[in-house]
């Protein structure tokens, strides 16, 4: 059998599949091949994709993989499911082997653990948060690049009528800030200069192929690792770029840290995350404070600091150019508030919370279970199986948010009385939910609304007109093309 019979004969099975696909628009389950057909047909949009199957099929769809996979995802967004697994039963849901394996570049960071290690991270997490000077150190670092970055940089932009890309500035902004709370250090990357930053492309690679590791049955991706080509070996090349940016620092630190002791010195070096995982002296026990540990531990805030206000701050300030009229309600709210106390705008935290809502910085959150049971939507889970809470999907059901639940509203934060109105987490879930709830959730919102007040109040941006804006494909939510925009003053 020639190329050209091959080639008509797996032609001629897709249109057949095609004719005999389920009249209900649902993906259809074919012997063999499972659903497959309908993943790669749709993996270009697949995120618009996951909403018309989870619209369909009334919160709740099992995918299929082909037969020799072994693969099946219970794709859900049922409140009820999502409240279950992550509270109520939470035991039962742990990371577990098999999103370690394909995580496995996160180690033993806080985000790939489970039971003792990940209380141990949470513990320290939490002490870092909680010290009593944290709230005041990082306002500090962030007005510090505000003044000493962001501005420079847009005025700069304005001066030279530049098209500059949002999603760019807030990515360097992000980084440059998690870097300084992490080890202490300011790289600098948000300048005027632009500076090359090849760490933040290596993050994207690993993002993307995350994603990939969650749609692609396990023995391929793992095929394809083993032979080390196409996004696997991206994968791997990004890795080792992460490794050695991290170590290098590491390694710095330590010696401060040597220098310090040997100095006799009994403050710490700084009030840094890295400082407090290497602070023996303050009654933390550290047993496996290996430089291994401590790179996974910097890689886990790495990804979270770096893209999620980042993310959030991207989306919102395009659909702040959508909706003139929320600009302009944001702009009156800040205009006369001082950027280090911004607790009062309750419309602007309304807006961020409307676009962490449509845009959620993490597309979905992946689950497996211990133990068999049955959902209270009624759906039998095994150990076998992966469940999936889609939140891009989840923003956009009806019976979940409203008929509105496409329009860009932050009066749906606010309550009749002004203050801030709470959604539970099990239906606002970009935060997480449960006892994985984030904890940097505040730091999140005080950056987002120091830089997005900074930028509000001083200056007007348009996104260029024939600059496309659409959602990666990848665990992280970031614009395909970035936003490019033209910024000037306000006049």
């Amino acid at each position: 059998m020639d190329y050209l019979q091959i080639s008509l004969l797996v032609i001629s099975f897709i249109l057949l599949c095609s004719f005999f696909q389920n009249k209900n628009n649902l993906p259809t389950n074919f012997p063999l091949v499972g659903m497959l057909f309908a993943l790669l047909k749709n993996i270009h949009k697949i995120h618009d994709w996951v909403v018309e199957i989870l619209e369909l099929s009334h919160l709740n769809f099992l995918f299929k993989g082909p037969w020799f996979t072994n693969m099946e995802i219970l794709i859900t967004v049922d409140p009820s499911n999502i409240h279950h697994i992550m509270s109520k039963n939470f035991s039962n849901y742990p990371k577990g082997p098999k999103f370690n394996e394909m995580l496995d570049v996160l180690g033993d960071g806080i985000f790939n653990v489970d039971f003792d290690l990940w209380k141990y991270h949470r513990s320290m997490a939490h002490s870092f948060i909680g010290h009593p000077k944290f709230r005041e150190v990082l306002v500090e670092k962030i007005e510090e690049k505000i003044v000493k970055g962001l501005i420079p940089l847009l005025d700069h932009a304005c001066k030279e009528s530049l098209v500059i890309d949002f999603q760019g500035v807030f990515e360097r902004f992000a980084f440059d800030n998690i870097c300084n709370l992490i080890m202490g250090y300011d790289f600098e990357f948000l300048c005027v200069d632009w500076p090359s930053t090849p760490l933040s492309k290596a993050l994207d690679d690993i993002e993307e192929v995350m994603f990939y590791r969650h749609v692609v049955p396990m023995n391929v991706w793992k095929f394809q690792r083993w032979l080390g080509v196409g996004k696997e070996k991206r994968y791997k090349i990004a890795w080792k770029k992460l490794d050695d940016f991290i170590y290098k620092c590491i390694a710095k630190k330590k010696q401060e840290y040597k220098d310090t002791q040997e100095l006799g010195k009994n403050e710490r070096v700084g009030l840094d995350l890295l400082t407090l995982y290497m602070d023996k002296t303050q009654g933390v026990n550290v047993k496996n404070c290996s430089d291994k540990f401590l790179r996974d531990t910097i890689l886990n805030f790495f990804l979270a600091g770096r893209d999620t206000s980042s993310t959030a701050l991207s989306w919102l300030f395009y659909l702040l150019s959508k909706n003139p009229h929320v600009l302009s309600k944001i702009r009156e709210e800040v205009y006369s508030k001082n950027i280090r106390d911004l607790n009062e705008c309750v419309y602007l935290h309304g807006a961020l919370c409307e676009s962490l809502r449509l845009y959620p910085p993490v597309v979905f959150e992946a689950k497996g279970p211990l133990k068999s049971e049955v959902l209270p939507s009624g759906h039998q889970v095994n150990p076998n199986m992966q469940i999936m809470f889609n939140l891009y999907a989840m923003a956009r059901m009806k019976s979940i948010w409203g008929e509105d639940c496409y329009e860009f509203k932050p009066e749906r934060w606010i309550t009749e009385k002004g203050n801030i109105k709470h959604e539970p987490s099990y239906k606002f879930l970009a935060f997480n939910a449960g006892p994985r709830t984030c904890l940097g959730k505040d730091m999140a919102f005080i950056l987002m609304k120091m830089v997005a007040a900074t930028i509000v109040k001083d200056y007007n941006f348009q996104v260029v007109e024939t600059h496309p804006v659409v959602p990666d494909i990848s665990i992280i939510l970031h614009m395909k093309y970035g936003l490019k925009v033209k910024i000037c003053y306000i006049l």
